[in-house]
């Protein structure tokens, strides 16, 4: 990712968390939030100027990662979507859910965001 694909990214994330604070919220060892991030329970990306990885801090719901996120991310992979892709995409405005796909999944809309996100696959 270049750095500015990550600052356009970043204007829409906003806020961002560490790996070791996942693990810490969650009281797991780091090698456990990498497993998260291998089954899609949680996205990151490396900030380019030092490849320390990031997870959008919206991703995690106190001690836990957003519990529909795993199943959007699931159905944005089968779509072909890089995960930065992914973030992109549930952090921009959709005006017919209505705002964004991540605070749509945060409120429950688990089904509304998944066919938006099926529909990408078409």
């Amino acid at each position: 990712m270049t750095p500015q694909e990550f600052a356009e990214l970043d204007s829409l994330v906003g806020e961002w968390t560490h790996l070791p604070d996942i693990a810490e919220a969650m009281g797991i060892q780091v090698t456990r939030v990498h497993r998260l991030m291998d089954d899609g329970s949680l996205l990151e990306v490396r900030r380019p100027e030092d490849r320390v990885r990031v997870v959008p801090a919206a991703f995690m719901d106190g001690e836990h990662p957003v519990e529909s996120l795993k199943g959007t991310v699931a159905v944005l992979r089968d779509a072909a979507f890089t995960d930065a892709q992914a973030i992109r995409w549930l952090f921009t405005e959709d005006e017919s859910l209505p705002g964004h796909p991540i605070d749509a999944l945060r409120r429950g809309q688990k089904t509304e965001v998944r066919r938006r996100a099926q529909a990408l696959g078409w």
